[in-house]
């Protein structure tokens, strides 16, 4: 039996997969710049307490955290019977793999506030670690795009953001998506009305958040389980069945729940974003979904989830409105707007519906057949201006049988295979041959950069 000597959900990639993935970096890269965005990079490593209390409890717990050095225990009371586990990590731990790229990017805003021109954009991508369940599209470690707009409330931001997406996953051919938006003030409001104290608000998104994962009648239980009333809790079901366009939710829910001022913003704010919406070709496919709670606790305003009709059970981007991230660090009344999209289950998407384009290869343009130390002197003259034109090229690197070296370049996927021999070296000639036509000839080495440069 083989050993696993791997972490679950710490994946690795070969070559083809990291091509593929290469050419999803360079289209999302590319848009995000069209947009306006500048790049950004922040610190894997964050401070414990900078990460911890804008998840919610259960994201908290997906937190990875980073034991202090030296003898900690030392310093920690005997007894740690009467200690949970919360003040426990708190004591031991002090820094912890970032878990998203926001709150990095708040904390950079943060300290580099003078520096900044608002509203400032930015993307970053990388990798984030979650400490979570490991199961296909949901990885210990995944890397995010990020693409955020900081310093101006305008809900034209949002729109643009739903027009990068919808913009990003068109490029990749991803056309039958759904774009789920909704708005915080809206669950806010609904929940005002609930005069309740047997649960906060965010308790409240966290559980919601689960609807798709759980399902309602879960979801309905645990709301119950949290002091809910039957009447509040069927009145919130009806709520989250009822089907209908944008205005005849909303009307339904200005009908059932008492008017606040939280609930009219919210329903304000979205109106406008859907509006444009509609007047966009590129969002027909934006719906109002008022279950949409996004479970992190730091939005405040606008959210919205993409989903993939051909697998409705993962996300592959999300994001919203958050008004007071940077507080945490110093610096107040600055909001901002972002989107993440998951590099990982884009692939994944692309890979199931074969979209990913077929020239995607690891392979090599030219190889030089090692014949010996005279012909591999001059190889490695040639090779250096091949390179100068950006082609790749290598030597194979020993001067064993041809069939292995020719083996090699058919498993690599070689394009020229070139033998510079005894022969050749006399007449100042290269014997090319063409790996996918199968076709030979001799040919100096100014006619060879031609080919390589047109790719005949």
């Amino acid at each position: 039996m083989k050993t696993n000597y791997s972490l679950s959900g710490m994946p690795d990639f070969n070559p083809l997969e990291n091509k593929k993935r290469d050419y999803l970096l360079s289209v999302i890269k590319q848009e995000f710049s069209l947009f306006g965005f500048l790049p950004l990079v922040t610190s894997s490593l964050e401070k414990r307490s900078n990460l911890f209390g804008n998840y919610g409890n259960e994201g908290d717990k997906l937190i990875f955290q980073i034991l202090k050095s030296g003898d900690y225990l030392s310093k920690l009371d005997s007894n740690l019977t009467n200690i949970n586990s919360q003040d426990l990590s708190a004591q031991i731990s002090d820094k912890a793999l970032r878990y998203d790229l926001t709150i990095p990017f708040a904390r950079f805003f943060a300290q580099n506030r003078s520096n900044i021109t608002l509203p400032f954009r930015r993307y970053e991508i990388g990798s984030v670690w979650r400490a979570d369940r490991p199961q296909r599209g949901r990885l210990r470690e995944f890397v995010q795009c990020d693409a955020d707009i900081i310093g101006d409330d305008s809900l034209w931001l949002e729109v643009d953001l739903l027009i990068l997406i919808q913009t990003i996953l068109n490029k990749f051919g991803l056309n039958d998506i759904s774009i789920k938006i909704n708005n915080r003030k809206i669950l806010e409001g609904i929940f005002f009305t609930f005069k309740t104290n047997r649960i906060s608000f965010l308790e409240f998104c966290t559980i919601i958040d689960k609807i798709e994962k759980i399902g309602l009648d879960k979801v309905s239980s645990l709301l119950l389980e949290k002091g809910l009333s039957k009447k509040t809790v069927l009145k919130i079901r009806d709520v989250f069945v009822f089907q209908g366009s944008f205005e005849e939710k909303k009307h339904y829910v200005l009908t059932n729940f008492q008017h606040n001022t939280t609930l009219n913003t919210g329903f304000n704010e979205l109106s406008f974003i859907i509006d444009q919406c509609y007047n966009n070709s590129i969002l027909k496919n934006v719906t109002f979904d008022i279950s949409l709670a996004r479970g992190l606790d730091y939005y405040t305003g606008s959210t919205f989830e993409v989903i993939s009709n051909n697998n409705k059970k993962i996300s592959l981007a999300g994001g919203g409105r958050y008004d007071n991230l940077t507080s945490k660090f110093g610096v107040d009344n600055i909001t901002g707007v972002g989107v993440s999209l998951g590099l990982d289950r884009l692939y994944l998407e692309l890979d199931s519906l074969n979209l990913f384009p077929s020239n995607i290869q690891p392979f090599l343009d030219v190889l030089f057949i090692n014949f010996g130390i005279e012909e591999s002197v001059k190889a490695q003259s040639y090779i250096s201006e091949i390179r100068k034109i950006g082609k790749s090229v290598e030597l194979y690197p020993s001067t064993v049988k041809m069939s292995k070296q020719m083996s090699y370049a058919n498993k690599k996927g070689v394009k020229y295979v070139i033998m510079l021999g005894e022969e050749e070296l006399k007449e100042n000639v290269l014997k090319v041959k063409n790996m996918q036509s199968g076709a030979q000839k001799s040919m100096i080495f100014n006619e060879l950069l031609k080919v390589l440069i047109h790719n005949e």
